[in-house]
């Protein structure tokens, strides 16, 4: 009797711990082909000429962005069904300075998150 529930104990365990392995193996699986497809888009993706430079959300589904096509940038407002050409602007007139370098990374993003989540309940 003993021997039995030891066994189906130690069996359980054991499915236990296979699960776990197989569900951390298919996380890493899917963090690596999501790299490799993000790396993919990029190298196929033509050229460089239409680039945002910022985004700023003005309301629920509405944006303004200041986006750089070819060498002239333009402010463009974005609906749910609709953009808008606002104007175009000097890039010399433009702020950098205030503007996130370099990568940014998902633990940063994380603790911003938190960071405002924490200044709002107060």
């Amino acid at each position: 009797m003993y021997h039995t529930i030891l066994a189906s104990t130690v069996g359980g365990v054991g499915q236990l711990i296979v699960v776990l392995l197989i569900f951390v193996f298919v996380l890493a699986l899917t963090f690596f082909v999501t790299k490799w497809i993000a790396n993919y888009q990029r190298e196929k993706a033509p050229g460089e000429n239409i680039v945002i430079l910022e985004s700023k959300r003005i309301a629920p589904g509405k944006l303004i962005e200041v986006v750089r096509i070819g060498d002239r940038c333009f402010a463009i407002a974005i609906g749910k069904d609709e953009v808008t050409t606002i104007g175009e602007i000097n890039e010399d007139s433009l702020n950098y300075e205030s503007m996130p370098q370099g990568t940014f990374s998902f633990k940063d993003f994380m603790n911003k998150a938190r960071d405002d989540g924490e200044t709002d309940n107060k």
